[in-house]
This record gives structure tokens, C-alpha cells and sequence, in this order.
């Protein structure tokens, strides 16, 4: 039997660590400065952006904290450590985000039968501050969102928020021209429909990652054919892959061989599995045609 582990990423996790920190100072003086300008323009799209830029704070926390389980250490009580725990805190994280997308389309709506007069051009002004400041974090995190599902989502969010500033922009700029206040819950409707769109795919991994299932970005026949069509296999049975932690997967296999393997087979797998699918984390057990035959009953 043998097994593998990569603990390659020490480098990448403190860039990423360096990322979210900025992005949290960045955003929290940003939300700030979003809110008061919100309150005194009595502008809605403004001050739902600024809520939405609240929940980014969130996620960057909860992304730095996942980044913190998956450093932790097995004990003989959590034998996988706290990786898990990074897949809990993505879906946290999307249910959160779902949760205020609810409370936003509320206020919204309940906006557009009320009349408020809307100061476009603090609009324009404090949003364009927000496209630059979103525009800055959502490339601090471009590299990492295929490698970690909490990097994702805060790349997500970020982006989300870059084009949601942009909305709130030209929000401000029709105001101005047709002075029609109506527009800016009608921005912030659309702006809720941007920001569900980008979640929804991230609350679908996380619940799947959650039960275990399959990576997304892993196919599973791929895996097997090529354990399958391995020079000294003759079969595969009881593969199973799952996500450990948001950023590395795990595999378990029974390989049936019908020759003898020779020096470094298992190695030399594990090092393919890893290269190939992104697999770091993988045990396989090797039997002969007779064992197999045992376990199947054959006769």
C-alpha cells in the first residue's frame, strides 16, 4: 500500500495572506467613506454596494481562516486536521452572501415605491473610487482562484464588486441626465441578479464538496482509465476521490495487478496523479488476481 502528501503550496498561502489582508484594510476604508456618502446622497445603490463590499470583508476572513485550518496539524482526534473546515467556511460564506442578496432586493423594491431624490453626482464620484479599489483587489487574487474554492470565491466577490461599481456609475450618470431617482433601485435589482449569477455556481461546488463529492475540475473516467490502463493493471475497483480541504484532493484506490509492478510503480503514480489531476493526496492498495478473486467470490 502505499500514499502520498504535497504540502507545496506554504509559498503560494502566504502571498495569498499578504492579498487578503490589503483587500481587508482597502475594503473596510472603502465601505466607510461608501456608507456616509450613501446615507447624505440618500442614494441606495450606494449603500447596497456598500453592503455587499461588507460581505467581501467577510469572505476575506473567512478565506484567511480556512487558510489557517488547512496549515493545522492532524491529531489522533481530527486525523485529517481541520482541512474540511475550509469547505464548511465556502459555504458559509455563499450562504451568507445569499442571505443579504434578500435583505438588498427588499430594500430595493420597497424603493421603488417611495420617492427619494438621489445626489448622482456623489454617485458617480465615490463609485469610481470603488471600481478603482475592487479593480486592485480582484487582481490580487486572479492567480489563486483555480487553485482554492475560498480564493475563488473571493475572487468572485471582488470581481462582482468591480462591476457593481461600475453599475452604481452609470446608476449616477442617468440620474443626472434624466433625473428619473427610480433608476437607482432598479440598478440595485440588477446589481443583486449580477452578484446571485456569480454565487450560485460557488453554492452548488461547496455543497457538492461538502458530501463529498467529486471536484468539479476532476473527471472522474479520466482518473480511471488511466489507473486502468496502467502497463501491469488488470483492473481498478473502490475508487473514490473527494475534496480534503477547498484546495486539495484525495484518492483512494485497489489496483489489481497482473505482473509484477517493479521499483517505484506506486511512487511514480502518485506523482502522475498529482500532475495530471491535481490529486495531492492518494493511498492506493495493490492486490494480486487472487486476492481479488477472494474479495469478488470468484469460481
Amino acid at each position: 500500500m502505499g500514499h502520498n502528501h504535497s504540502h507545496s503550496h506554504s509559498h503560494e498561502t502566504n502571498n495569498f495572506e499578504k492579498a487578503i489582508k490589503i483587500g481587508i484594510l482597502l475594503n473596510v476604508i472603502y465601505i466607510c467613506v461608501e456608507f456616509a456618502f450613501g446615507f447624505i446622497s440618500n442614494s441606495m445603490a450606494l449603500i447596497t454596494d456598500a453592503g455587499h463590499n461588507f460581505s467581501d470583508v467577510i469572505s476575506l476572513l473567512l478565506a484567511w481562516l480556512s487558510m489557517w485550518m488547512i496549515r493545522k496539524n492532524s491529531t489522533r482526534k481530527f486525523t485529517y486536521g481541520y482541512k474540511k473546515g475550509s469547505i464548511l467556511i465556502a459555504l458559509i460564506n455563499a450562504t451568507l452572501l445569499m442571505f443579504a442578496l434578500g435583505v438588498i432586493s427588499f430594500e430595493a423594491i420597497k424603493r421603488l415605491y417611495t420617492v427619494n431624490e438621489v445626489g448622482g453626482q456623489t454617485i458617480i464620484i465615490v463609485a469610481s473610487i470603488g471600481i478603482i479599489i475592487n479593480g486592485f483587489t480582484t487582481l490580487l487574487f486572479i492567480k489563486g482562484r483555480k487553485e482554492d474554492l475560498n480564493i475563488k470565491g473571493v475572487f468572485l466577490h471582488m470581481l462582482t464588486d468591480t462591476l457593481v461599481s461600475l453599475a452604481v456609475v452609470i446608476s449616477g450618470i442617468l440620474i443626472l441626465v434624466f433625473g428619473y431617482n427610480w433608476i437607482d433601485s432598479v440598478i440595485s435589482l440588477a446589481v443583486v441578479v449580477v452578484i446571485f449569477i456569480g454565487t450560485w455556481n460557488l453554492l452548488k461546488d461547496t455543497i457538492k464538496l461538502s458530501v463529498d463529492a467529486v471536484p468539479s475540475h476532476i473527471e472522474f473516467d479520466k482518473v480511471y482509465d488511466y489507473l486502468k490502463n496502467l502497463k501491469c493493471v488488470s483492473d481498478v475497483h473502490d475508487l473514490h476521490i473527494w475534496a480534503m480541504s477547498t484546495s486539495q484532493n484525495a484518492l483512494t484506490v485497489h489496483l489489481v495487478l497482473k505482473e509484477n509492478s517493479g521499483e517505484g510503480f506506486i511512487m511514480g503514480i502518485n506523482n502522475d496523479l498529482k500532475d495530471k489531476f491535481n490529486i495531492s493526496h492518494s493511498t492506493i492498495q495493490i492486490e494480486n488476481s487472487n486476492d481479488y478473486c477472494l474479495e469478488q467470490n470468484c469460481g
